[in-house]
């Protein structure tokens, strides 16, 4: 591990460039950190170094380059990514990814938004580890190149976030903060209703998986009475620095998760926190590993349910909106645990498309099927467990919005669900 200025990064990375595509006339492959740490300064002198090279980044915040030249690249699409002309979208559940660098998308570059190393020369990946440890590893594995951008606003966090020094070939010291959620309004009726069936629901000692977004949140807020509780998701959020505040988290425990996005709060709060622990994709998100908690509750959202209790979480239409992400990981690892539920909650109608989310049958593939019950504000929606026709009874009566159960039920009776 050694530490350059800018300059002396330009020039590594401009060398680097060129003996890559005079080698082989293929762009380099750069993995960074997606969400919420974003190494901006670091990529930005890649950027400037660098013609032409392909951007794998899961879930890109902007802003990100955008330009001739650069090929957007992800297996989960973020609004930096959303529309855009060049993006290569590479279809493959969350805990699978880090494979992906081990054998398809072998990574030429990575660059990690790290903390600035402690007095054992280690670094943290602080609030984003995800699928960067296997980026790392796969990198190494080929020659590539392993840069971190140290930053003084990364908070120190624990478990695999951890960075040996070894795995590091340049350190940049460079600020440029972190980012975080937009600005959400508070619950309304609607996202409470939805909240309250799904946290009554939660057990206590139970073990949680949410998403970011209202409805998690609304969730979150209501198991202020809850104790012994534990965390094992994908990412978490300020739902879960007020869980901790209220007393209601398994002390014994610590909270597993693989990303934090959310306030400064709870960034302060993760770091050099004990009680906390980021791990890599591969053990967040096995479905074998999630089996093993104890009435273990992942709460995830859709764009669509259809009669047959299928979900699409991850197009409109033909167009890739994000990806199957965590969701079908967490979705198998909660119906094989102890006592565990897979809840998919939504609200019955969008607003700004003014159509209803409980369909006759799903207008894009499938994300994931075969949830404990599906919730909107209309009421709980028992799926597992019933037969065909009694799911698809369910979701008219106690899930979709009164406008649509009339063709609803015309349409149960064409499928032969009625």
């Amino acid at each position: 591990m050694r530490n350059v200025s800018e300059a002396e990064l330009a020039s590594i990375l401009g060398a680097l460039g060129e003996w890559h595509t005079g080698q082989d006339g293929e762009p380099l492959r750069v993995v960074v950190s997606g969400n919420a740490a974003r190494p901006e300064v670091a990529l930005g002198i890649l950027d400037e170094q660098v013609a032409s090279y392909r951007l794998f980044v899961l879930n890109a915040h902007p802003p990100i380059p955008a330009r001739d030249g650069v090929v957007h690249e992800t297996a989960f699409v973020g609004p930096a990514m959303r529309h855009s002309e060049s993006l290569s979208y590479v279809p493959a559940r969350l805990s699978l990814v880090p494979h992906l660098f081990a054998t398809t998308l072998p990574p030429d570059v990575v660059i990690v938004h790290t903390t600035p190393a402690a007095p054992d020369g280690r670094l943290s990946l602080g609030i984003e580890v995800n699928i960067l440890p296997g980026a790392i590893e796969a990198c190494r594995a080929r020659g590539g190149v392993v840069i971190a951008q140290a930053d003084p606003a990364m908070p120190y966090t624990f478990g695999d976030a951890v960075l040996d020094p070894d795995l590091v070939d340049y350190v940049l010291e460079a600020g440029s903060g972190l980012g975080g959620p937009p600005p959400r309004p508070a619950a309304d009726e609607l996202s409470g209703a939805i909240a309250d069936a799904a946290a009554a629901r939660v057990l206590d000692g139970a073990t949680l998986q949410t998403g970011i977004g209202a409805i998690p949140d609304a969730v979150l807020a209501r198991l202020g009475s809850h104790r012994q509780l534990r965390v094992w998701s994908e990412m978490f959020s300020d739902g879960v620095l007020d869980l901790a505040e209220h007393g209601c988290l398994d002390e014994n425990e610590p909270v597993i998760a693989s990303f934090v996005l959310g306030s400064p709060a709870v960034y302060s709060w993760v770091d050099r926190n004990p009680a906390v622990r980021l791990m890599r994709t591969e053990l967040v998100n096995s479905p074998a590993r999630i089996a093993l908690n104890p009435r273990m509750v992942s709460i995830n959202t859709a764009l669509q349910v259809d009669l047959f209790g299928q979900a699409n979480a991850s197009r409109i239409g033909a167009r890739i909106y994000s990806g199957f992400g965590g969701q079908t990981d967490f979705i198998v690892g909660a119906l094989h645990a102890p006592e565990g539920q897979a809840l998919m909650t939504l609200a019955s109608w969008h607003p700004k498309a003014d159509v209803s989310t409980i369909v006759d049958r799903l207008s894009a593939p499938v994300t994931s099927f075969q949830h404990t019950a599906v919730i909107t504000e209309n009421g709980v929606a028992e799926m597992y467990g019933r037969d065909e026709r009694t799911q698809a009874s369910n979701l008219i009566e106690r899930a979709a919005h009164p406008r649509v159960r009339e063709a609803l039920w015309e349409a149960a009776a064409a499928f032969g669900l009625r």
